[in-house]
């Protein structure tokens, strides 16, 4: 049969939106892949990705994960979010659990009016400055708590926790000297009084802290009853030095490495007893999606999720969900569906705060929205201990903690 060749050309009419429909959309990744807390950040939202393809992509359209190591530096993460933009053309962007490298990022967003969701980082600053210039930098979202709130539920959980079920009346709290934790630590002195629990001492500690013995003596001699944490970047060195110390006193609040499952091996079991903060864990249905993506996490990467991979999994389908309702990667669309959302993903039901609101951007907690949990390391287990209507078990500790009479 003899073709022509206008149905050559005809034929190359038909295919080329075919062609142009199955283009990837590009996402974002950047994060600290060397790090506890922030290779679960690429890995989970390359899950999302996969699960999203095989349903059909986005519009007919396949997404696809551009990841970037910054190597925990900002000027890093800066260089990856320009080229991420300009030479790589994604359309939103994933970043880091790490708050200085948000802040470093945030007004890079925008510039070149590129969607922006961290999975982990902390700062109340990333939102207040999406409240205080709007116009600008409307790109930014929050897909984690601010420390503020993150503060708040700790001191929640202390009232039951800590002064209900240990009869604690004293703390210290020990903080690593960061930007997330000027306001964690703001909320610490007015919400554990709040809760019953009287501060003798506010500890920062330097991230390049190695030998935390000054630091554990200095807290044994004020005899608290608790150990209030505020610690992401450290995690390891304390908690070995805490257990090979015998420090007898429980270490209760937010110890982001901690919620990684390769913790009990970083530590060769010294964090058994230790006690954190999360907003999703493996061994509670907090939606009917928890627990089906810890398992399929650690089934593809052998071992359970940190609490940025949660995080970085529900971005990613947020992102694909506001891009098919903008019909478009037009970035200004694409931030007015965001504003829209009403999404149920692997830390409960997820809605951003509108732009007059102080935490701009930011997701709605209580109850019916994200809520929180206390969790604690048990014989290699993570085992949660709060709220009690989900707990899958009750407190432990190992037999150096002396806890309150």
């Amino acid at each position: 049969m003899r073709i022509s060749s206008g149905t050559i050309v005809l034929g190359l009419a038909l295919a080329a939106p075919a062609a142009l429909a199955a283009d990837p959309i590009k996402i974002g990744v950047i994060a600290e892949t060397s790090a506890i807390s922030g290779v679960g950040i690429p890995n989970a939202a390359k899950m999302a990705a996969e699960e999203i393809n095989a349903a059909g992509g986005v519009n007919g359209r396949p997404i696809e994960i551009v990841d970037y190591d910054d190597h925990n530096s900002a000027v890093d993460a800066v260089r990856a979010f320009q080229r991420a933009a300009q030479q790589d053309k994604v359309s939103a962007v994933i970043a880091s659990y790490i708050s200085e490298v948000v802040l470093a990022l945030e007004p890079w967003a925008g510039r070149l009016k590129m969607p922006l969701i961290t999975p982990g980082a902390a700062s109340n600053e990333i939102t207040k400055r999406v409240h205080d210039d709007y116009d600008h930098l409307k790109y930014v979202f929050h897909g984690y708590l601010a420390s503020t709130q993150i503060a708040d539920v700790v001191c929640e959980a202390g009232k039951s926790l800590m002064v209900g079920d240990l009869h604690a009346k004293t703390s210290v709290i020990m903080s690593e000297d960061a930007a997330w934790t000027i306001p964690l630590d703001e909320e610490y002195l007015k919400c554990l009084p709040a809760a019953g629990i009287k501060v003798l001492d506010h500890i920062r500690l330097s991230p390049d802290t190695t030998d935390f013995t000054p630091i554990f003596n200095k807290i044994e001699g004020e005899k608290p009853d608790v150990i209030v944490t505020g610690i992401s970047h450290v995690g390891v060195q304390p908690t070995v030095q805490w257990q090979q110390q015998q420090v007898p006193i429980p270490m209760y609040g937010v110890s982001s490495q901690a919620t990684n499952s390769t913790f009990w091996k970083d530590t060769n079991g010294a964090t058994d007893g230790v006690i954190f903060n999360m907003f999703s864990a493996p061994d509670v249905a907090v939606t009917p999606k928890t627990i089906p993506f810890a398992k399929a996490y650690q089934a593809k990467y052998g071992n359970l999720p940190g609490y940025a991979a949660y995080t970085s999994y529900d971005d990613v389908y947020m992102w694909a969900d506001a891009i098919r309702k903008a019909g478009s990667t037009d970035p200004d669309k694409i931030v007015e569906a965001m504003e829209k959302t009403e999404y149920v993903g692997t830390i409960g039901h997820i809605e951003f705060l509108p732009k007059d609101n102080t935490f701009a951007h930011g997701m709605r907690i209580g109850p019916g929205y994200i809520t929180g949990l206390m969790v604690q390391w048990q014989k290699g287990n993570p085992v949660t201990v709060w709220p009690a209507n989900v707990a899958s078990g009750k407190m432990t500790f190992p037999e150096f903690i002396k806890l309150p009479q």
